[in-house]
């Protein structure tokens, strides 16, 4: 079963309104790059009908498809970060002409305007570096991509932003959160999020003062806030989940160098126990529209359970619930544990095999990887590794990186999966 969202975003009336405006939007900047102005339209079309969708994946109102755009007319630095972003992209897909390569150009155009920007504190700067990250996380460049991502979380302390600040600001937060969340996964407990998880959110009533009631505070924010608004049903997954590597992270910090856990006071069994809780009433509550509308159970042809969901950010915030229950679990090394995180670590993998929203794929890389560890049959691997390649040859994103990691768990040399799909 396979599911590939056909909304026409030719037919959007804001979206026409917007190539109206993108023809004209180049006269508004003195543009200096050695880059025909053909091709710049080019990347500006491929940002707004491949890209920003990749970035929207969790907000309704599409504000990097559309409003992005339009304040890039006088920003450019802004808009040379997403020229650069869109670039690269179409060379990693190979749809540039004569394998051309604008985006090292465009990039570094971005870069030298941001530091102006920066000094004028102009607001502005928060999209550009936010979207400056996304591509090196996109290239596979991790070294500067942490330091954008640190650049960012300077930013939202600076002009006071968190994940319910409403508007543009909301949407670049939980664009940047999901970053966090992709390098705390990717450190494997080693490392914690570079922005504070008590910064994700508004600060807590000064009344609450122990851990519990400061969950429960956050808890309630995100309920509330998430029951006319999926976006939010699905940035509260990334939150737990973000948490649940916090976790992971102080867990190690305790058990391996002796530190006390000044974050949290509880014992570690009931700060744990309370995070299950959470995980499990983010999914009880999930509004009817973030439920899967179709589910099978594997058969002959089918490897993994099939879960079809109607809402894209449905499809990234259930499999990043499973990816958190198997985060989660791991801590433990039970046997019932185990069995358990096997089934969460199958709902994982069938998620991207029948739902192909590209955004959504993208979102997949790290959640596959979690769950690829936890399979032993050779076909089960086999079609982690078939996603993983689709992913990388299809959306632009690097993903095989993950693949020589998955091998490397199995006991394989790199590339021997891909030698025989």
């Amino acid at each position: 079963m396979a599911f590939l969202p056909s909304e026409d975003f030719s037919l959007d009336p804001r979206f026409i309104e917007l190539q109206e405006e993108l023809r004209s939007t180049l006269s508004f900047c003195s543009v200096t790059v050695n880059i025909p102005k053909e091709r710049l339209v080019c990347y500006l079309q491929n940002w707004v009908a491949e890209c920003a969708p990749y970035l929207d994946k969790f907000d309704e109102d599409k504000h990097f498809q559309i409003h992005v755009p339009l304040m890039a007319q006088k920003s450019p630095a802004l808009l040379y970060a997403m020229l650069a972003f869109s670039s690269r992209h179409m060379e990693r897909r190979g749809l540039t002409q004569e394998g051309g390569c604008d985006s090292l150009e465009l990039y570094q155009e971005s870069i030298r305007l941001l530091s102006p920007g920066l000094q004028a504190k102009d607001p502005n700067m928060l999209v550009t570096a936010c979207i400056l990250a996304v591509f090196e996380l996109m290239s596979g460049g991790s070294k500067n991509w942490k330091r954008h991502v640190e650049g960012c979380a300077s930013l939202f302390e600076f002009f006071g932003v968190d994940g319910f600040s409403g508007g543009l600001p909301q949407a670049v937060f939980w664009c940047y959160a999901r970053m966090e969340l992709c390098g705390a996964i990717i450190s494997d407990g080693t490392e914690a999020a570079v922005r504070p998880l008590a910064k994700w959110v508004p600060p807590a009533p000064e009344a609450l003062t122990s851990s519990e009631q400061v969950a429960r505070y956050v808890r309630d924010l995100f309920h509330e806030r998430s029951r006319d608004c999926p976006d939010m049903q699905a940035n509260w997954a990334i939150y737990l989940c973000t948490k649940v590597c916090d976790l992971r992270f102080r867990r190690t910090q305790s058990l391996e160098l002796g530190t006390t856990d000044m974050h949290d006071d509880r014992p570690f069994q009931e700060q744990w126990q309370q995070l299950w809780n959470d995980l499990q009433f983010w999914l009880d509550e999930c509004p009817p529209s973030m439920k899967a509308i179709s589910m099978s159970e594997p058969g002959d042809k089918q490897i993994f359970p099939a879960m079809l969901f109607p809402h894209w950010a449905a499809i990234s915030s259930t499999q990043i619930y499973h990816t958190a229950c198997l985060l989660m679990l791991d801590i433990r090394h039970d046997l019932d544990s185990h069995c358990l995180a096997l089934w969460h670590a199958r709902q994982v993998c069938g998620i991207s095999c029948a739902n192909l929203h590209p955004g959504s794929l993208v979102n997949s890389i790290q959640p596959l990887y979690v769950a690829g560890r936890y399979f032993s049959h050779l076909n089960e691997r086999k079609q982690i590794a078939r996603l993983l390649r689709t992913i990388d040859h299809t959306t632009g994103w690097g993903a095989l990186w993950r693949l020589t990691d998955l091998e490397a768990e199995w006991g394989y040399d790199a590339g021997a999966l891909l030698k025989i799909l």
